[in-house]
């Protein structure tokens, strides 16, 4: 499990393939157990809701990998209810990463295509077309949400999150990556095409 600054067979497209691939074996299994209604984190869950289990917080450091693929899932915190294509959403965000430049390189990314990483993630899950459409759709949620999950807990106290805030930027960060989001969103929606 790498963690920032990561490594760069951790930016290998190869590496973002099998996860992807990973995630939809993870749905494909989940899709076939009930969900229950036992107690379920909303922190970062979709908020339709769903009939299957999704992990939420498919990111680096919650990925065990092994001689570069991504062969298992860690932390299960914010696992709840929800639709695969939200899940697959978070996914891409952490790990294409749909980020502007300076906060993707304070995490040690380098300068990588972006779309076409978001195009090999759709791909590699099977998206079809309606499917990557909904991607994007996903995706400008939490662009547009100003880093509202971090925001809640800094504001609760949690050391870890304040330093990670810090460490970004502060909430500029959210102002910064929402430009550039507005500026770049084209040019991703033309890559799943």
């Amino acid at each position: 499990m790498p963690v920032p600054p990561f490594p760069e067979w951790a930016q290998s497209d190869d590496t973002l393939a099998s996860i992807a691939r990973l995630l939809r074996l993870f749905h494909e299994a989940s899709s076939q157990l009930p969900v229950g209604d036992g107690p379920w984190s909303d922190e970062l869950a979709d908020p339709a809701g769903g009939s299957m289990v999704c992990h939420n917080d498919v990111c680096m450091e919650n990925v065990v990998f092994r001689d570069g693929r991504a062969v298992g899932l860690l932390d299960f915190d914010f696992a709840a209810p929800g639709r695969p294509i939200f899940d697959l959403a978070a996914l891409a965000r952490m790990c294409v990463p749909i980020d502007d430049d300076l906060s993707a390189g304070r995490l040690g990314f380098g300068l990588l295509d972006r779309p076409g990483r978001l195009r090999l993630v759709a791909d590699t899950y099977g998206l079809d077309a309606m499917g990557r459409g909904d991607l994007v759709h996903h995706l400008d949620r939490p662009m547009r949400g100003g880093g509202a999950f971090v925001q809640r807990r800094v504001a609760a106290g949690d050391p870890n999150f304040i330093r990670v805030l810090e460490e970004m930027g502060g909430t500029e960060r959210y102002d910064r990556r929402l430009r550039w989001w507005e500026g770049a969103r084209d040019s991703f929606v033309r890559a799943l095409a």
